[in-house]
């Protein structure tokens, strides 16, 4: 059986590119179009898969070629797709304006399929899911299959990280069926009731934290893009600073950045080694364009960690 399995979503994304993302209302000329395989949860099982990972896929795609063209590039990398269902909707798109001059996206989703991954198919794929080791969860397919998936995971012993995106309201006792919870700045923002739209200050980072972590169990690892991330631990809260890098596209940061911890955590790292992991794949990510495709390597990712011998941590008041 895998060590890392992933519950979640399977998209397309359709990807637009300008030169800004338009605002409400406005039509603006765009730059160009790609089609790339995601979905959060596809995106952070290739990620994985990628850095060397024996990971397995678990999710709902339809009897289309966008549904076997994503399982067939799932495959490519080396992930086990024999557990994913095929649904009676379409396969799950994700249409996504990318700014060239930024790289900030905005993403509408589909679920397609997605919508369709229910308690029979779960019932089905809980004992696969209760042999391994680490299990990836998200919030782009039905929500009690993701607390189900994620207490049943605990009670099996199965180490469970939850990436809250994209942000809504959590289900009664997901935070106590979580081990390590990963949300944005944005994601943060709304689990700690603020209303930030221009992103949080210092000050209402540290009370947002502190407001999560009071009704968290496990661990909290917030990722702030340029800002680095902040990992809370043991009653300590250290924060990580961003690698360098020049961005090109920002989508799927955050999940190479989940399925980049998992694989830290699974080679016996440190939660905060595991982060500073996470923290350079995630960095090189944002230097390519789409989810997948610009998914490093374990070589790359190996590479860069040698090449700044890793930034010292700071640790964040109380």
């Amino acid at each position: 059986m895998a060590d890392i399995a992933v519950v979640g979503s399977l998209n397309m994304d359709l990807i637009a590119r300008g030169p800004r993302l338009p605002r409400p209302g406005e039509t603006i000329t765009g730059l160009g179009f790609l089609s790339l395989p995601g979905g959060k949860g596809a995106n952070q099982a290739y990620a994985a898969a990628r850095l060397g990972a024996q990971v397995a896929m678990y999710g709902c795609i339809g009897d289309d070629a966008h549904g076997r063209a994503l399982a067939a590039t799932l495959g490519a990398a080396g992930c086990d797709t024999t557990r994913l269902h095929v649904g009676r909707a379409h396969t799950g798109v994700a249409v996504i304006h990318v700014g060239e001059q930024c790289g900030d996206n905005a993403i509408m989703i589909l679920p397609g399929a997605n919508a369709e991954y229910d308690a029979g198919k779960w019932l089905g794929d809980r004992d696969g899911i209760g042999r391994s080791r680490i299990l990836l969860l998200q919030f782009e397919i039905p929500l009690e299959i993701t607390l189900a998936a994620a207490r049943d995971a605990r009670a099996a012993g199965v180490r469970t990280i939850v990436d809250p995106a994209p942000a809504m309201p959590v289900p009664a006792g997901l935070f106590d069926a979580t081990d390590i919870l990963t949300p944005n700045e944005s994601e943060l923002a709304r689990l700690a009731g603020v209303d930030a739209p221009a992103g949080l200050t210092e000050a209402q980072l540290c009370d947002a934290v502190a407001s999560v972590r009071s009704r968290l169990r496990g661990a909290l690892v917030v990722k702030l893009g340029e800002r680095g991330c902040l990992v809370c631990v043991d009653g300590a809260v250290t924060r990580l600073p961003a690698v360098p890098t020049q961005v090109v596209d920002t989508t799927g940061a955050g999940d190479v950045f989940n399925g980049a911890l998992a694989v830290g955590l699974l080679e016996g790292r440190s939660l905060l080694d595991a982060a500073t992991f996470a923290n350079h794949a995630a960095a090189l990510s944002v230097s390519g364009k789409g989810a997948q495709a610009a998914a490093p390597t374990r070589r790359q990712v190996d590479a860069s960690l040698h090449a700044l011998q890793t930034i010292p941590a700071r640790r964040q008041p109380e």
